[in-house]
């Protein structure tokens, strides 16, 4: 078995997707997978499981979709990917807790910086499944109201979230 990170999509924000990390555990046990741990109540999931991937992100949506009654959007990495992630960080000189990683299935379109609305203080750089987001402070945060056409299924997690969910996969 092969250890996976999830990230789920709309989990228990801003009033949508509710879904307790106790349920969200048996689903992912009942799913057969093993060792499931959650991080926070955002859908974040290390877990052991047999297969690729995408056999990985499509037992998981069903399973949720089952559950919730509606399309659920999860995105699965390796722990070796989601380290590259975090040491792919341009934006170190800003808090951790400011910088945001969007998680995407595939590489972002070239053109998605470009595409960007609304962008205030922000700074953005691509990933290579990913678009890095560094909002600077809280007063930039607050304020943003960035959005991207790239991230219609994508899901974000900051850096501290990041490096917590690589020491609970044993990295």
């Amino acid at each position: 078995m092969k250890t996976w990170i999830a990230l789920l999509r709309a989990v228990n924000v801003g009033g949508t997707g509710k879904l307790p990390m106790a349920t969200l555990r048996t689903l992912c046990e009942q799913a057969g997978f093993a060792d499931v741990r959650t991080y926070i109540a955002s859908g974040n999931v290390v877990l052991r499981g047999d297969g690729a991937e995408r056999q990985v992100k499509a037992k998981l949506e069903a399973a949720l979709t089952s559950h919730m009654g509606k399309p659920a959007g999860v995105l699965v990495r390796t722990p070796a990917e989601l380290r590259a992630v975090h040491a792919g960080n341009p934006f170190r000189d800003s808090p951790d807790n400011r910088v945001l990683a969007l998680f995407l299935d595939d590489p972002p379109p070239a053109d998605a910086l470009e595409r960007a609305r609304c962008v205030g203080a922000e700074r953005l750089a691509l990933g290579a499944r990913e678009i890095y987001i560094d909002y600077r402070d809280a007063e930039t945060m607050r304020g943003s109201k960035l959005s991207f056409p790239a991230a219609a299924n994508g899901t974000t997690r900051n850096m501290n979230t990041v490096a917590r969910l690589l020491e609970m996969a044993g990295d």
